[in-house]
């Protein structure tokens, strides 16, 4: 366990990130017992002070409250939708690799479709269609989320579908939905752990563009927010932009050195890569 560090800095690295930043949205509610909306000082107090150590906003809102708050938005938006996104492609992949033939093609259409269309604008009219909130922006996340899960899941589902221990349960007479979740699935999920990590960054990318272009939950701060309302004032309060701008960047920058810590991991042929 000692050596974990060492053989996978990245991997560690980022872990400790997330880490922090998990711990900063489960102690806002309780270092910051009230709503980050409030006006609790004057505007465009600086940082420094030691009442409002990340300074004010234009309005005389707490910065420091409302980026521990909008880290909890962030990250569940970004874990909730990244689940929503799992089951999707992995019901759709797995369908597609086991059963094969027309019901392969019939799939691998119906993802393609989805990968026509600009993901992001997609996602723009999906939350404009049924209005802004916390919901509609998981579902809107997770539906231009899911077609590569399900051509990784496919992919694995079709390798694996010719190997002697899947044919030897089949014989046996297991049933498909068995031989799909429990022997399958189980040796297709490292790609598709590693792709997960990855899709948490884009999910809160995602959000935070959408809260910046005004289309996030108006009954949640978060970071995008922060960043679009900020920028009309970024002469005279660059913190108020800046400031949950790197939040955004950390939190990204730590799920993509899980991704990469994660895939060396899972491959050892890849465990030179990782070494500092």
């Amino acid at each position: 366990m000692m050596r974990f560090p060492v053989r996978y800095p990245r991997l560690a690295a980022g872990l400790a990130i997330l880490a922090a930043v998990m711990l900063v949205a489960m102690v806002a509610p309780f270092v910051f017992p009230f709503s980050p909306w409030d006006m609790r000082g004057a505007p465009f107090i600086p940082p420094g002070s030691v009442e409002f150590p990340l300074g004010t906003d234009a309005l005389g809102r707490d910065i420091a409250a409302a980026i521990a708050h909008g880290a909890v938005v962030s990250l569940l938006i970004g874990a909730v939708s990244t689940v929503v996104a799992l089951g999707i492609g992995i019901g759709f992949g797995g369908t597609a690799g086991y059963v094969g033939g027309h019901v392969d093609d019939a799939v691998m259409r119906f993802t393609e479709f989805f990968q026509t269309i600009p993901t992001f604008l997609f996602a723009i009219l999906l939350v404009a269609i049924f209005s802004p909130s916390i919901i509609s922006i998981i579902v809107a996340i997770a539906l231009v989320s899911w077609p590569p899960i399900a051509r990784v899941v496919r992919a694995e589902f079709m390798t694996l579908r010719q190997r002697e221990f899947v044919q030897a349960a089949d014989v046996l007479g297991v049933s498909h939905l068995r031989i799909m979740f429990q022997t399958l699935l189980p040796n297709a999920l490292p790609p598709v752990i590693v792709l997960a990590s990855l899709m948490v960054a884009n999910a809160i990318l995602a959000e935070s563009a959408l809260s910046f272009l005004g289309l996030g939950d108006a009954n949640w701060m978060s970071w995008g927010f922060m960043v679009g309302a900020g920028r009309s004032v970024i002469r005279i309060g660059w913190w108020i932009s800046v400031l949950p701008g790197l939040a955004i960047f950390i939190t990204v920058l730590a799920l993509n050195l899980i991704g990469e810590g994660l895939q060396v991991v899972l491959n050892p042929r890849l465990a030179g890569s990782d070494r500092p």
